[in-house]
């Protein structure tokens, strides 16, 4: 099931980036941070699939070995922060750029939900 649910949330959050590397500074904001915001649903989702808990992590270290719970809520927080971001946006207050492109890196491109399989050990 943690396989499918993998599969599912990169599905789900494909950014039609058109195979362009992060930053995408050639987007609008409302592009950008819907990007990244997007994935908050879909964990919440993928989440309660499984019967995971998103919980906090700032300031924690996850268990070894590391479960999809923690795997969810690390990437959780990333999504959660779009989420904050496009709120600011609509009253419109501009995000951090760097912080944008740091987002956008994390969730898209080499090293990121691509790689998610190799979170399994087998």
């Amino acid at each position: 099931m943690e396989r499918q649910v993998i599969k599912d949330i990169g599905a789900a959050t494909n950014p039609l980036h058109g195979g362009r590397m992060a930053p995408f500074t050639e987007d609008s904001w409302h592009v950008r941070i819907g990007r990244i915001a997007n994935w908050a649903g879909v964990l919440r989702l993928a989440a309660r699939s499984g019967g995971w808990v998103l919980r906090p992590i700032a300031g924690g270290i996850p268990p070894n070995p590391a479960g999809m719970a923690e795997l969810l809520s690390g990437i959780y927080a990333v999504g959660e922060q779009g989420e904050i971001w496009m709120r600011q946006l609509l009253t419109g207050e501009l995000p951090p750029e760097d912080e944008i492109a740091k987002a956008e890196g994390f969730l898209t491109g080499p090293g990121s939900v691509e790689d998610l399989e190799l979170f399994f050990y087998d």
